[in-house]
């Protein structure tokens, strides 16, 4: 399997995955993800995609954060777009949303689960 050149990370839904309380705090979940993404060594680019409550997080080096301005599947398929666009580039979005899924793959993206960038318990 080829390694993706852009992971984009569907924030909400990675963070909804897990019943840890993030609810209480969005953008503090937010940005716990952001940071164990951080870690990942594996040369590709990272976007993590957050909305609503979740706004405000800081790209740090090697993730990039994109607030998405309404609802952040829109988002998510406009750089998956624009990343296949580009050429060449393998794109992988990590998310467990069935209609999202079905919309990127007219993009050619891969998806995968949330278990893919959740800490293990």
């Amino acid at each position: 399997m080829d390694e993706p050149n852009v992971l984009i990370v569907d924030g909400a839904n990675v963070v909804g995955s897990v019943p840890d309380g993030w609810w209480r705090d969005r953008r503090g979940a937010a940005e716990r993800l952001r940071d164990r993404l951080a870690l990942r060594d594996e040369g590709e680019e990272i976007v993590l995609v957050v909305e609503g409550a979740a706004r405000g997080v800081a790209s740090v080096p090697g993730v990039r954060v994109d607030e998405a301005p309404g609802s952040g599947d829109d988002r998510i398929v406009e750089l998956a777009a624009g990343y296949a666009g580009s050429g060449g580039r393998v794109v992988v979005v990590v998310t467990a949303d069935r209609e999202l899924r079905t919309r990127l793959r007219a993009y050619g993206a891969r998806c995968v689960g949330p278990r893919t960038v959740r800490p293990q318990a």
